[in-house]
């Protein structure tokens, strides 16, 4: 049987936040990831945005017919995407969706739109286990919105797939965040 694939280009990237497999890296064009703000929330959302000029290095996996309802759950704030025709990969993939929040629904995140740094881990350990060393860095530098605050909640964190945090995740996160000069706040 023949599935629709999902594009992940941030807590999908990390394969130990969900089980859908097999699991291939693949890059998307035309888009950019970008820190947005949104009306319902106070907290950064992490989406794509469209970009003729740039790309996005992520991940694609099969999503089972009955398995969509709960794909959609978990990427609630965000609308489906066709990308099918916008991706490079080696896959058998012949039908992919990459979700996005609504272009009208988002704005430039300002000092009242944190990142969760639990949130940013997760994602980071994502992109070293698919990409390497590399993997992380590229995702600082081709991410827009880092002047968003950062909302250290590592001692307890909120994002619900947080996973446990090991140094070498702890470093890299820290090192792109203080290269970029991000502003980190403590949770209260």
């Amino acid at each position: 049987m023949e599935h629709v694939y999902f594009f992940g280009y941030g807590s999908l990237v990390n394969r130990t936040t969900h089980e859908h497999t097999p699991a291939h890296r693949a890059r998307l064009h035309g888009w950019r990831r970008a820190w947005r703000a949104v009306p319902e929330r106070a907290l950064c959302y992490l989406t794509a945005v469209r970009d003729p000029d740039a790309h996005i290095d992520g991940l694609i996996a099969p999503v089972p017919g009955d398995s969509w309802a709960e794909l959609d759950r978990r990427e609630g704030a965000y609308d489906r995407h066709d990308a099918t025709q916008s991706l490079t990969h080696d896959s058998d993939a012949h039908a992919v969706v990459v979700y996005a929040i609504d272009p009208g629904r988002h704005s430039d995140p300002g000092p009242d739109n944190p990142i969760l740094l639990s949130y940013l881990d997760v994602v980071v350990a994502g992109y070293l286990a698919e990409y390497g060393p590399g993997g992380p860095a590229q995702f600082f530098d081709s991410t827009l919105g880092w002047q968003a605050p950062i909302l250290d909640d590592r001692a307890a964190p909120r994002y619900a797939r947080a996973r446990p945090l090991t140094d070498e995740i702890r470093t890299l996160t820290d090192a792109g965040l203080a290269a970029l000069g991000s502003r980190i706040i403590a949770a209260a």
